[in-house]
């Protein structure tokens, strides 16, 4: 289907990027500026913000309690939120709104990491961050948490996407067998961005808000902090053995030049072994999950990732 007109209009009243080298400090001024105001977040029965103590340091955490618990000592599932911007954007002011409609949707206690950043921060500061909430949250944090011992899912979107899959692979290969799903929002697995290798960078190269021609610039800021794109856990797909990995759910979008990793990472999934469920969203663009869920057509992504996470049917 073509591109939904509502995002196709949106983009098409984008101002043209600024020349010259790309500004950070003026990028993440402009996305936190966009952050949905407080009064119109959804609420939630309880947002904290706390530290998480790991062995990376202190990283900044913001939990999303849905409701009250169902009665001790029954306690949550936890749901880990990793959020994107190619390694170098994004906060938990601009994908609140995506952990709060997690919280919902699943009726899990969601956390959400505020990893450290490239290009100030080199690799793999942000990886050891976030593979360090995980372990909080099975460990120190279990309490506070009221984590109910049993459920620990990870997600995240393009760039989180890629920490999700590299934080299963550390866990897998440490031995820390507590991580019972991942959901992967149109991630980023590939940072080798030859034309030649996907189709979708070829065929979305233009026009549908993210172009491939800045997928390089953008991710040079982490690859530029000594993250090679040969290594495995900066680029997941890279990874020789797949197998004895956790069900994973991969949501992708039709008119992504990303598209085509994140589906051929489900096949390589599916090829060693783990389930998997692709779900490809047609007419929508790179990013969706974050800029265009108030859209009826798109909505329901939360309700297919809270399916996938607790077995329930999606209405």
């Amino acid at each position: 289907m073509p591109l939904h007109p509502e995002i196709a209009r949106v983009i098409a009243d984008l101002p043209a990027p600024p020349e010259g080298p790309l500004d950070p400090a003026a990028m993440r001024a402009g996305e936190e500026a966009q952050a949905v105001p407080l009064d119109r977040r959804l609420p939630l029965s309880a947002v904290e913000d706390m530290t998480a103590a790991t062995p990376a340091g202190e990283v900044p955490v913001r939990i999303y309690t849905p409701v009250e618990p169902p009665g001790a000592p029954a306690g949550y599932g936890v749901l880990v939120y990793f959020h994107g911007g190619a390694y170098f954007l994004g906060s938990l002011e601009t994908h609140d709104h995506i952990a709060r409609h997690l919280a919902r949707a699943t009726g899990y206690k969601v956390v959400s990491a505020g990893y450290r950043r490239a290009p100030e921060n080199a690799y793999p500061a942000g990886l050891q961050d976030c593979y360090g909430v995980v372990r909080w949250v099975a460990g120190d944090g279990a309490h506070h948490l009221g984590w109910d011992g049993t459920t620990l899912a990870l997600a995240g979107d393009s760039s989180g996407g890629g920490m999700v899959a590299a934080v299963t692979a550390l866990a897998h290969d440490d031995g820390f067998d507590r991580v019972t799903r991942q959901v992967l929002f149109y991630p980023s697995l590939d940072l080798d961005f030859d034309l030649g290798r996907y189709p979708s960078l070829r065929e979305n190269a233009q026009g549908y808000g993210l172009e491939t021609a800045a997928l390089k610039p953008f991710n040079a800021f982490y690859t530029g902090s000594s993250a090679d794109p040969a290594d495995p856990l900066v680029s997941p797909i890279k990874r020789a053995g797949l197998s004895g990995l956790p069900p994973a759910l991969i949501v992708t979008a039709e008119y992504d030049p990303m598209r085509d990793e994140g589906e051929r990472y489900g096949e390589r999934l599916e090829q060693a072994g783990v389930a998997v469920q692709v779900t490809r969203y047609p007419g929508a663009n790179h990013g969706f999950v974050q800029h265009f869920s108030w859209l009826p057509e798109y909505r329901r992504v939360f309700e297919e990732t809270a399916a996938f996470l607790t077995g329930r049917s999606a209405s």
